[in-house]
């Protein structure tokens, strides 16, 4: 089979995004409904998807509430879904999750909670530990996500900034049995990072949280600070009686859509080389991938051309420039930075949840023209790049890819395609 490069590479990131589909990881793995009570609750930008797939495989009596990213709710008859934002907290999320508290308080032994949980809950359920208020979480946001921190340290200080997560919501629950249905966005698969971990035990500590903060340089606000060296009240730890009934079920993996990926590229006789869950800075990813399908052009290593380099994973983005651009945008065009038009070499890069950062694009497309056509239109790749300015960079020469909310999530998908256009 044969493909136009570019059609090639946005039926790869399509199949990645229809591997995640909660219709399709979601019923297979619903538990028999309890003799009492079930409850509904869940956060991440999955939420509403998982919650629909719920309602439409279950066997008996049904009601909850889940919170989603705006715009990534579907319409369930028995679930509420709220919409809070993304990927800083806002009131609207620390309602939702002061009800999720509410819809488990004073819950039974025969009662079942079913938590639906996938990337974007950490920001979507929001609610500040005691002595702490909304917009201290806010401005930590804020700075973690400038700072170029990865997302497990970020999600071990919210964890302990939260009077859900870490464990916390699991314990609101006992005695009652919680089943967390999830859906992972994290290098590793860690349910305790998966959205912080709200149903699982949290091996970490509030001095590992003042440390991330130390080790980046945030020191706003001071109350913050001044929490986690003085409060006594920890997370759940393992062994933990309270989250004795509580339990995990890894829905799919963003492992699972990288190989959906090399499926379809074997389809049209391309040779598929999974590098993984990467992290990182997303220039230095760049380089790295930039580095690989250059010898794979010269020297047929590590596979011959025709083959398409497959991963995923969340890098990061230390911001110094006042651009328009999120991660996947500052990936692509470090890597046509990298590449300098290399001939024959076509890549892709976006966030499976159809949102790159908080810009409205899912990622963008490059080719060997890249540099060449944005020079027409007056930009300079390396004078876009230090203004982080990957967004502005790839919609003036119209490589984004939009694809609204895709109602999933397991973090980044990138592809990088090296043809036959070499010889």
């Amino acid at each position: 089979m044969k493909a136009e490069p570019g059609q090639l590479l946005r039926r790869l990131f399509e199949s990645a995004v229809e591997a995640a589909s909660p219709a399709a990881c979601l019923p297979a793995h619903l538990p028999a409904p309890p003799r009492s009570r079930t409850v509904v609750i869940g956060a991440g930008k999955a939420a509403a998807a998982m919650a629909r797939a719920v309602e439409d495989n279950w066997q008996g009596e049904l009601g909850g509430i889940v919170v989603t990213r705006y715009g990534h709710g579907v319409d369930c008859k028995r679930i509420e879904v709220v919409e809070a934002a993304h990927p800083v907290p806002d009131t609207a999320g620390r309602e939702a999750a002061v009800r999720i508290l509410g819809q488990v308080q004073g819950l039974e032994k025969d009662d079942l909670v079913l938590c639906l949980i996938s990337g974007g809950g950490s920001s979507l359920l929001a609610l500040p530990a005691p002595g702490l208020t909304l917009e201290d979480k806010q401005a930590v946001n804020k700075a973690l996500l400038r700072s170029g921190a990865n997302i497990g340290e970020i999600n071990c200080v919210r964890k302990h900034l939260s009077a859900v997560k870490g464990g916390r919501l699991a314990a609101a629950c006992a005695p009652a049995q919680v089943i967390t249905l999830m859906i992972s966005d994290v290098p590793g698969d860690d349910p305790a990072v998966i959205a912080s971990g709200p149903t699982v035990a949290d091996p970490t500590s509030n001095a590992d949280a003042l440390a991330i903060l130390e080790k980046y340089a945030i020191s706003e606000p001071a109350g913050v600070l001044e929490y986690l060296r003085t409060t006594q009240d920890e997370t759940p730890k393992p062994g933990d009686p309270r989250l004795a009934r509580s339990s995990s079920v890894m829905l799919t993996t963003p492992q699972a859509s990288l190989q959906a990926a090399a499926s379809v590229a074997e389809q049209f006789d391309i040779r598929p080389v999974i590098l993984g869950d990467l992290e990182g800075e997303a220039r230095d990813v760049a380089l790295v991938h930039a580095g690989i399908a250059r010898q794979i052009a010269k020297y047929d290593q590590p596979a011959a051309v025709p083959c398409v380099l497959i991963s995923g994973g969340e890098t990061t983005v230390t911001v110094r420039g006042h651009g328009r651009g999120g991660r996947n945008a500052e990936f692509l065009l470090a890597l046509a930075v990298a590449l300098d038009a290399h001939p024959g070499i076509y890549a892709i890069a976006g966030d499976t949840d159809g949102i790159d950062g908080t810009e409205d694009n899912a990622g963008c497309i490059l080719t060997p023209d890249s540099l060449e056509r944005a020079r027409r239109a007056g930009l300079d790749a390396k004078t876009e790049l230090a203004k982080n300015n990957g967004y502005g960079f790839f919609q003036a020469i119209d490589d984004l890819i939009v694809t609204g909310p895709t109602r999933t999530n397991v973090n980044d998908f990138r592809a990088i395609l090296i043809t036959e256009e070499l010889r």
